[in-house]
Parts: C-alpha cells; structure tokens; sequence
C-alpha cells in the first residue's frame, strides 16, 4: 500500500539525520516509529488493564489497610 506523508523541514531534517544514524531509509524509519508507537500504546493498554484487575481483586485489603 501506499501512503502520502507531508512533512515539514524540522520533519525532514529529522528523518535524513535518522535514516543516516540507523543505515537506513527514510521509509524504515517512519516504519519503525509507527511500529514502535503501537507497540508501547498495546504495552499501556495491557498495565492499565492488568491494573484494574488488580484493584478489583485487592480492593477489600486496599481499604483495610488504608483505614490503619
């Protein structure tokens, strides 16, 4: 698929000075952080989950102890 990205100057300085450091193109490196982002949004969705799951489990000893 094909995919038009408009980019500004601090964009494309960015992205030439990137493609650079990693030996690769500039395409890759928009690949990697839209990859890279999902990644981490999966990874937030999965802590604030667990996270409720935890508080449902543990609320009777979390309001006991925080009545000590």
């Amino acid at each position: 698929m094909a995919l038009t990205v408009t980019t500004d100057e601090e964009m494309e300085r960015a992205l030439t000075e990137l493609s650079a450091v990693e030996g690769t193109s500039r395409q890759e490196v928009i690949r990697h952080a839209i990859l890279e982002l999902y990644a981490r949004s999966q990874h937030h969705e999965r802590v604030v989950g667990a996270t409720a799951e935890m508080m449902d489990r543990w609320d009777d000893v979390i309001e006991r102890l925080s009545k000590t």
